[in-house]
């Protein structure tokens, strides 16, 4: 079977991309992953309000008093992340022979632009952007908020060459026309979506906050799914599917649906880096079983265009199911 796809323009022996988490944080866990078949890595996320929440720190800690200090410690916690960034995509490059991607997780088009220029000088195969944003300012419309794609994206492609593909949310009132708009201005090759965000839980025997759901379950699957198979023929980007996907059942829906590549990331948590090899087999078996003998022949044979019943894509409520319990 010919496992082979392309992603933004880069060649994939097969559709799983390792997503950005701790599983891709250094070189050995990253050639790991690459001696276990993986099809490409996303570099773990440089994240933005990190570095400033650190840059404040060192600010904090100082205390000279004076304005020249608080610049160059500024700018040396800044170029100290960079370097151990650049160091890890340089390192990266020179160990396996997959698609590197660089990965940068923001909130606002700021100095940090300028930080993807280097990703494309020390060889990252392409950029990915990741806005982690969830609209909880009561002061700001959705549209201001969906301008913050638009002005990142745009500036971005004005700094690099390399594909760019952008992490979004799926919060948004318009998300098919949202989606639609950002693959219109050609400022991005590809859609992952989507985010996946922290899941607060409430303690009530010790008041406190925690967290809950670290890792994806197979069930989580729907939301990309969904989506995918509504856009899939609508836009001229790649769409990637992201959380959810465990085995090769998860691929196989996500490429029905029109999907070009996966991410995965809680399943090789779980069960290693040589579920790799086990999801790839599965998918295997079943192209077999239907006389597929590549991913673009079925690619895309359950989207929302193509099946006898698109509403089913489309429906919220549970009428069907639940009209009859009593």
């Amino acid at each position: 079977m010919d496992l082979t796809t392309n992603y933004i323009g880069l060649k994939l022996k097969n559709p799983i991309i390792i997503g950005s988490s701790g599983l891709t944080e250094s070189v050995e866990k990253i050639k790991d992953l690459a001696d276990n078949n993986a099809g490409a890595v996303v570099l773990k996320s440089l994240f933005e309000e990190q570095i400033m929440a650190e840059v404040s720190q060192n600010i904090y800690d100082d205390q000279s008093g004076y304005t020249d200090a608080y610049e160059y410690i500024s700018e040396y916690t800044k170029e100290h992340n960079i370097d151990k960034y650049l160091n890890l995509i340089k390192k990266s490059k020179e160990a396996i022979d997959i698609p590197v991607i660089a990965s940068i997780n923001c909130i606002s088009d700021h100095e940090w632009i300028s930080f993807a220029k280097k990703f494309e000088d020390a060889g990252a195969d392409a950029l990915e952007i990741n806005v982690s944003m969830l609209p909880t300012d009561d002061n700001r419309s959705s549209e201001e908020n969906e301008n913050i794609y638009f002005d990142i994206i745009e500036k971005v492609r004005k700094e690099v060459n390399i594909p760019i593909s952008l992490k979004m949310s799926h919060y948004s009132a318009g998300l098919a026309n949202l989606i639609k708009r950002i693959c219109w201005t050609k400022n991005v090759n590809g859609i992952v979506l989507f985010n996946r965000y922290y899941s607060p839980d409430i303690d009530i025997v010790n008041f406190k906050i925690t967290a809950t759901n670290i890792l994806s379950t197979p069930e989580e699957i729907s939301t990309s799914l969904r989506w995918i198979a509504l856009l899939s023929d609508k836009v001229e980007c790649d769409l990637v599917a992201s959380t959810g996907v465990h085995n090769g059942e998860g691929i196989i829906k996500q490429t029905l649906a029109g999907a070009t590549a996966v991410q995965i990331v809680s399943a090789i948590y779980k069960h290693g880096p040589e579920h790799i090899s086990t999801i790839l087999k599965d998918t295997e078996n079943w192209m077999e079983k239907n006389n597929f003998s590549t991913l673009d022949d079925f690619r895309g044979k359950m989207s929302y265009e193509k099946i006898d019943n698109p509403a089913a894509f489309e429906r919220v409520q549970f009428m069907k199911y639940f009209a009859g319990i009593k």
